[in-house]
């Protein structure tokens, strides 16, 4: 029978750091892919999740089972996600009017209903991760959380610990400097 959170807990705080363990094995999916969010390189990805776990691990004792442990962890892996992309944000170049072809022509057909919608997701999907490349830091979390992820308002700042209006404004803030790439991607359909 598996240990309950709780449980677990309880082990890795008496002295038990094997315990730690099964909670790791537990949450590493649902942890990989909120970084995968935030990252693209592979090796990337991988130091970010190392780095949410033993943070976990070290601040463990400050678990208040107030909510479950997944929302604490999951809180501390958004946050690290954020320090991640605030970090590496000077490291990057980022010009968002070089688009590829293939990106080029899903912008073409974007307002057609054909089959070969479905050739173009990915295509689609590199676009949307250029334009995610291209905003700061806390504009590309509040984006990612609210369209990609899904969160509600009210999630996103108790996951950032943010006002409830700042999400707002960097929610607004974020779209239209993303409306404002697209338009130089391709002035003929934005403007």
């Amino acid at each position: 029978m598996d240990a309950t959170d709780k449980e677990l807990i309880a082990a890795v705080l008496d002295g038990d750091a094997s315990s730690f363990e099964p909670l790791v094995e537990r949450y590493q999916p649902r942890v990989f892919a909120t970084a995968r969010r935030y990252a693209r390189r592979e090796d990337e990805v991988e130091d970010i999740v190392q780095e949410i776990f033993i943070k976990a691990y070290q601040k463990l004792s400050t678990y208040r089972a107030e909510a479950p442990f997944e929302h604490w962890l999951m809180r501390m892996a958004v946050r690290t996600c954020y320090d991640f992309l605030r970090k590496h944000q000077r490291n990057r170049e980022h010009n968002v009017t070089e688009i590829s072809a293939e990106e080029n022509d899903w912008l073409e057909n974007v307002g057609e209903d054909t089959t070969e919608r479905e050739a173009h997701r990915d295509a689609a999907k590199t676009l949307v991760d250029r334009l995610l490349e291209g905003l700061s830091p806390d504009f590309r979390l509040v984006i990612t959380l609210l369209e990609i992820e899904e969160k509600s308002v009210k999630e996103i700042a108790e996951l950032t610990g943010w006002s409830v209006s700042l999400v707002k404004v960097r929610a607004y803030r974020a779209r239209n400097q993303m409306r404002k790439m697209l338009a130089r991607v391709a002035p003929e359909k934005y403007l």
